[in-house]
């Protein structure tokens, strides 16, 4: 009786508590297992451990709410998904095949290499209750609490490989990506397939991402981590710049730095000037790195070089995250913006058929991660200013400039709709009106906006400001994506050679008119955020975590998750979360 109020209480804290991603799973049932008893267990035993496992879970049944009839309030969480499946197996245990087990111990082991952490799982516990119950008698109660405590670890393991640790929405309370047309208990089922089958290592194979880019970064993070245990990547150890046509002994230390990101030919490693090869190699990495590529190891480009390669490891492993977040999202048509990477990129039927350079929001002002779909093309747009810039930075310039407005075409608009005499306002304190720049090429808006509704009122557009597209770091809007060749990717979502080819639109630009051309089809819009690039040739590239995003993420992935503890050491078995 107290092993089942134990299992109760305990159950309760870590099952109901415990939600893998914010994932809301409808509701359904595992398939049933077809698993055989084994032969090390008589059938007789097996019952008694089936009753164990029925008397643990009973209680639950009531800890969960009716079901409901409308899908969007189906939410099943882990311990839901590990009632219903010793429910469909009549409570049969799952893990009575030695060779499950170890296979499940391997499988959580190399978690490590998906940015994971092993602990989590108590796997050092798992051996030992495993290495126990094939040496010692033991109770039906501690042989259910084991099966009970690794179907959870085995689920939870998998759905962290596929869906990801951390919760995202935990993090930003805007987030609204979701899985549709994913469903989750397509993975779950595949999951229990899989254990059914005596292939544990099947199910965590396929559990994570299978894009290349996955694999590349799992690749990534491989590498990163030989270098690590090599002793890591040389410093450059100076407090002044480096610069073409130097000599002295710190460009021995570039230069060796530069042979290990892979710029510079191993042959050149040593020599303390700042040559030719030197300086090519400085700006391959400045590209790469998403710094200005001038040549000079100047202040920024040094403490790129000096970040220590735990912290890039780190860096992967939050993009990995992110990764098993958003890839299976990325399937058939849509447009996905990059926001650290300052770039957009259209796919059709999965491959990428168009990329732009972005400008984003100032750091002050950044653009928000959300998915939409863009509904609508606004030709000739005109600008409303917003509140916040018109308080700012219209409304300075403004009082610093009286010709300020005219300069710009922009009107003074009171609440019913009437344009008001500058003059006439007091611009120390205006109210009661807004500004309205006219349509124009050199309007803020640029001659298109692409529109996608949300409630940042946020969208992508072109701009007069196109000298900014040279910078190598493009957070300059104040929230909206600013895009370089915004006519091509109006083009490509028309998907109309017909009447939206290029020739179309740019006559529907030319008859000046404000207007809203809806698109024959919606396309999914992703405004994402990640912090590494991998290039076709597998290498990884950082970029500068421009809105300090990382930190976050990284927290929540290092945080010790709760899972099940097992003792079968003691007395009497224990299931519940380690404190």
């Amino acid at each position: 009786m107290v092993l089942l109020t134990r299992l109760f209480v305990i159950s309760r804290v870590f099952f109901m508590g415990f939600l893998i991603s914010g994932t809301a799973f409808a509701e359904t049932s595992p398939i049933e297992s077809t698993i055989a008893p084994s032969s090390v267990i008589e059938a007789a035993a097996e019952d008694n451990v089936g009753q164990a496992i029925q008397a643990s879970l009973e209680p639950l049944k009531t800890a969960f709410p009716p079901l409901l009839t409308s899908p969007l309030h189906r939410r099943v969480d882990v311990s839901r998904l590990v009632m219903d499946f010793y429910t469909h197996r009549a409570y049969r245990a799952a893990w009575t095949n030695d060779s499950d087990v170890t296979q499940l111990i391997a499988s959580l082991s190399a978690t490590d290499a998906d940015g994971l952490n092993p602990t989590d799982f108590h796997i050092d516990e798992m051996i030992r209750s495993q290495a126990t119950m094939q040496t010692t008698p033991v109770t039906p109660e501690q042989r259910a609490a084991f099966d009970l405590a690794t179907t959870h670890t085995f689920i939870t393991a998998l759905l962290q490989l596929r869906r990801g640790k951390v919760d995202p929405s935990r993090l930003d309370i805007h987030w609204n990506f979701d899985a549709n047309g994913v469903d989750p208990r397509d993975d779950v089922n595949a999951f229990f397939a899989a254990l059914d089958q005596h292939d544990v290592a099947k199910a965590f194979a396929l559990a994570p991402p299978q894009e290349a880019v996955y694999g590349g970064l799992r690749q990534a993070l491989a590498q990163l981590r030989g270098i690590r245990d090599r002793g890591g990547w040389p410093k450059v150890v100076v407090d002044h710049s480096l610069k073409p046509g130097m000599d002295e002994p710190a460009v021995a230390q570039l230069r060796a730095r530069m042979v290990a990101a892979g710029f510079l030919d191993p042959r050149l490693v040593h020599g303390t000037k700042y040559d030719g090869a030197v300086t090519a190699a400085v700006k391959k990495y400045q590209n790469e790195q998403y710094l200005g590529a001038d040549g000079m190891a100047g202040a920024t480009t040094l403490a790129a070089l000096n970040v220590p390669v735990d912290a890039r490891i780190d860096q992967v492993r939050v993009n990995m995250e992110r990764a098993r977040w958003l890839l299976y999202k990325l399937q058939g048509t849509f447009v996905i913006v990059d926001i650290a990477g300052y770039k957009v990129a259209m796919y059709r039927d999965g491959q990428p058929i168009w990329r732009s350079r972005v400008q984003v929001g100032k750091t002050a002002r950044n653009t928000p991660i959300f998915q939409a779909q863009i509904t609508y093309i606004t030709f000739n747009p005109t600008w409303t200013v917003p509140p916040t810039i018109l308080k700012e930075d219209v409304l300075p310039k403004i009082q610093s400039n009286p010709g300020y407005l005219a300069a710009n075409r922009i009107r003074v608009i009171d609440r019913e709709g009437n344009e008001l005499d500058p003059a006439g306002v007091d611009w120390t304190n205006p109210r009661g009106i807004s500004l309205r720049q006219d349509a124009g090429p050199e309007s803020s808006l640029g001659q298109v906006v692409i529109r996608f509704p949300n409630d940042y009122a946020i969208y992508l557009h072109d701009t007069p400001h196109r000298e900014l597209f040279a910078k190598t770091v493009r957070a300059t809007s104040s929230g909206c994506i600013r895009v370089e060749n915004p006519l091509q990717l109006v083009e490509l979502l028309f998907n109309d050679p017909v009447k939206w080819n290029s020739a179309g639109i740019q006559k529907q630009l030319a008859n000046g008119k404000t207007e809203n051309i809806r698109l024959p089809v919606k396309v999914p819009v992703l405004l994402a955020y990640w912090t590494v690039d991998l290039g076709s040739d597998g290498r990884v590239a950082f970029k500068p975590d421009v809105y300090g995003y990382d930190e976050p993420v990284l927290r929540a992935l290092n945080r010790p998750a709760q899972m099940p503890v097992l003792n079968l050491h003691a007395a009497t078995a224990s299931v519940g979360p380690r404190q």
